[in-house]
């Protein structure tokens, strides 16, 4: 998971990989529930997997009666708050809802399973959004219904589960709501719909090009879709939720709008935050272990200036500070460096320290250079060596030569 956050105007506190984040790639075929090992031989979960299958195809087919039909008759109480959920999802654009059944406990005519919901909105996902739930079933008169569905352990809840959602369509993105305005919504997809060019100008790949961004209504709510303390996020304009690495269809990213850090941002900071978000959408399937903090920051934050017109100066005052009092940093920021819990000005000097290095391979070597690398360092698949051999590749030098001449780069834009 990636964070844009306001910090300054225009810093970003950190980045959080969450395994209750992680996007799963593979695909199932529309109303099947997956089981394995000695699961798929026991005849009740069999039968738990045919609920969860008629579940999914109520979702698909927008028919909330059968959606209903596997809930407790007897739990008044959860058949209203799953009716209120199936209504509170009725916008969002749905290609595919599926339930991949895990590991069962079960008691008598009770169990617990382990689930992995994965869904597609249509037009935007090519791969699923898995989401891990914890679903309570009762068995009653020879058929199981659902007894309960919370998220599981470290994962967070849908954006559906807080309320009505909303939907505003851009050119180039979807923005789901809740709670705030339509007005709202409007004015992120069209920030959201100039980023995706911004992006696509210094990305020299093919990606999708479009996103999905969502804006919960408040910093709670931000945090319970990310299954972390709300606090985590305090300052975090955005963030971006996705698997790095893979092959194949690309994750299917989710950017999540702090709606009162966002709130509190120029025009110019809600531009810089969006494009370099997206840009991790972008470069998503290049990134890997293999790339350290300093490169896939550096690079976004590379995209989000780079049509701004924004000097160093202006754009890294923290690390100026540093240059001109004598403390010029001795080597490229560490991941270390991007921690949740360092000072702010630790913090903001690694984002800086980030872009100018990736300023400085677009200037010298160019934007085309610029992408080999990154693609280059993320494609070898593990830290140890990979920015050396992707240096040595594609820019012709090597660590300590790179540095030194970012050493210089840092005098001669910041003193």
């Amino acid at each position: 998971m990636t964070g844009r956050g306001s910090g300054t105007g225009r810093r970003k506190r950190a980045r959080k990989r969450a395994a209750g984040c992680a996007l799963v790639l593979c695909l199932l075929l529309p109303g099947c529930s997956a089981h394995s090992g000695t699961a798929a031989s026991d005849s009740a979960d069999r039968a738990i997997g045919r609920t969860l299958d008629r579940r999914a195809a109520a979702v698909t087919g927008h028919d909330e009666n059968g959606y209903l039909s596997v809930v407790d008759p007897r739990a008044k109480g959860l058949r209203t708050a799953q009716r209120t959920e199936f209504r509170n999802l009725a916008a969002v654009p749905l290609s595919s809802w599926q339930y991949r059944l895990g590991k069962v406990r079960r008691t008598g005519a009770t169990a617990t399973a382990q689930v992995e919901l994965r869904y597609r909105i249509t037009g935007y996902d090519s791969a699923p959004v898995a989401d891990r739930r914890t679903i309570e079933l009762v068995e009653r008169g020879g058929r199981w219904y659902v007894d309960g569905d919370s998220p599981a352990t470290g994962a967070g809840q849908q954006l559906w589960q807080q309320g009505p959602v909303h939907v505003a369509r851009g050119a180039h993105s979807l923005v789901l709501g809740v709670g705030g305005s339509a007005g709202l919504l409007r004015r992120v997809a069209a920030v959201a719909d100039r980023a995706v060019p911004a992006v696509g100008k210094a990305w020299h790949r093919k990606w999708a090009g479009r996103v999905v961004v969502l804006v919960p209504s408040s910093l709670d709510a931000m945090g319970a879709l990310l299954g972390s303390p709300a606090d985590t996020y305090r300052g975090i304009a955005a963030v971006t939720t996705g698997e790095a690495g893979g092959a194949g269809a690309a994750p299917a990213d989710r950017i999540i709008v702090n709606p009162e850090a966002y709130g509190g941002l120029s025009e110019l900071g809600r531009q810089v935050i969006l494009t370099h978000e997206t840009t991790h959408v972008a470069t998503r399937t290049a990134t890997s272990p293999a790339t350290p903090l300093w490169l896939s920051e550096g690079f976004a934050d590379y995209v989000a200036y780079r049509d701004t017109g924004s000097s160093p100066q202006e754009t890294a005052p923290e690390l100026q500070r540093a240059v001109r009092s004598g403390s010029l940093p001795a080597t490229l920021p560490t991941d270390a460096d991007f921690g949740f819990r360092d000072s702010a000005d630790r913090l903001a000097r690694a984002y800086e320290g980030g872009w100018l290095a990736c300023r400085l391979i677009a200037e010298h070597w160019g934007e085309q250079k610029l992408t080999d690398f990154y693609r280059a360092v993320g494609a070898s698949g593990q830290r140890d060596g990979g920015v050396e051999k992707a240096m040595n590749d594609v820019l012709g030098t090597d660590p300590d030569a790179f540095t030194a001449r970012w050493r210089d780069y840092l005098r001669a834009q910041l003193d």
